[in-house]
């Protein structure tokens, strides 16, 4: 993936009081630059209409993270962590971060990195068991880390806590800033794939199948634990045949290191009337995610598969994975 030099930088003026905001500042010193107030409220952005989404994914906003609350997790994790960033450059047209039409899907940096690490390692520390601390549900961190390096300076922090775990989702390849270091036994990485062509079609702007497989490959040999995400599964036209297809990859693919103890999460879909109208006028000649067919309205503006579709689907998917991995745990449905 080609460096991600931004059009334009947002940020927040305490932001370069930080040793990690004047790093981004150097490093994107010839990217013009403007002063808010509020990273969650830039007017700006607000104004745009929906058409020039690509174009505001093109910039960088750098600012403080104020919210540090933890939210409690059932999944894979004990918490999840509100951590170094928010958004991402991708563009995937399903993207649960399009949260109110322009208000917080570009990507945002925090800089108070420090303040936000050493509450995960005092609460980690003061447990009378072993945490495990999501750190990338708002972000993608493998692609942040290729801005910020700030994944390769956590895990490295992170390894002088007593005990707890770090763990997060990723759909990037660019791994190998963080194969050698250490406190990587500490860390669960877990690869989000999708057929290729959902990849290709829907999820704009992120690495390849084959290329997200090398990386999780890579990433076990150099002693991460690692897990396999797939997700979200779509019920695109022929689905049952795509997802065959990625099984068949993966069985074929992942290295028998990983295949001796990674574990699998399946996700279905939620989609939108954000999404909807974003992407109609954003990406008009884009596949259309949304089908009444078998969607049903779920909370505010929110629609998620039919029961029937939900069942059909956890059971064939179910059904291949005890087929070609019938010694890897499924985590969960959802």
């Amino acid at each position: 993936m080609r460096e991600f030099i931004p059009d334009a930088i947002y940020y927040e003026e305490k932001a370069a009081n930080y040793e990690l905001g004047k790093e981004l500042l150097e490093k994107f010193k010839d990217v013009p630059k403007f002063v808010i107030d509020n990273h969650n409220n830039i007017e700006e952005m607000r104004k745009k209409e929906n058409k020039e989404f690509p174009k505001m994914k093109r910039n960088l906003i750098i600012g403080i993270r104020k919210t540090h609350k933890f939210v409690l997790n059932n999944k894979i994790s004990d918490y999840l962590v509100p951590y170094t960033s928010s958004g991402c450059i991708a563009m995937c047209l399903y993207c649960y971060l399009v949260c109110n039409y322009n208000e917080c899907a570009y990507l945002r940096l925090f800089v108070n990195r420090e303040e936000m690490l050493n509450k995960i390692i005092k609460t980690s520390n003061e447990s009378d068991k072993e945490l495990v601390f999501e750190i990338g549900s708002n972000s993608d961190l493998i692609l942040e880390n290729s801005i910020t390096g700030n994944l390769k300076w956590t895990i490295e922090n992170f390894s002088k806590s007593e005990k707890g775990f770090l763990t997060f989702p990723t759909k990037f390849d660019m791994v190998d800033d963080i194969l050698d270091v250490k406190g990587k036994e500490k860390v669960i990485i877990r690869m989000s794939v999708n057929p290729k062509e959902i990849i290709r079609k829907v999820e704009m702007g992120t690495s390849q199948l084959e290329e997200r497989i090398k990386a999780i490959n890579k990433l076990k040999k150099a002693g991460y634990k690692v897990g396999i995400l797939i997700a979200p599964v779509i019920f695109v036209e022929n689905w049952k045949k795509l997802y065959e297809e990625l099984v068949i990859y993966l069985h074929e693919n992942l290295c028998k290191e990983v295949k001796k103890d990674m574990f699998f999460e399946v996700i279905f879909m939620t989609y939108s009337y954000i999404h909807r109208k974003i992407n109609e006028e954003a990406f008009p000649s884009a596949v259309n995610l949304y089908n009444p067919d078998l969607m049903t309205g779920r909370g505010k503006g929110k629609y998620t598969y039919k029961q029937e579709q939900r069942i059909d689907g956890e059971q064939y998917i179910k059904g291949l994975l005890d087929m070609y991995f019938p010694e890897n745990r499924i985590a969960y449905f959802s």
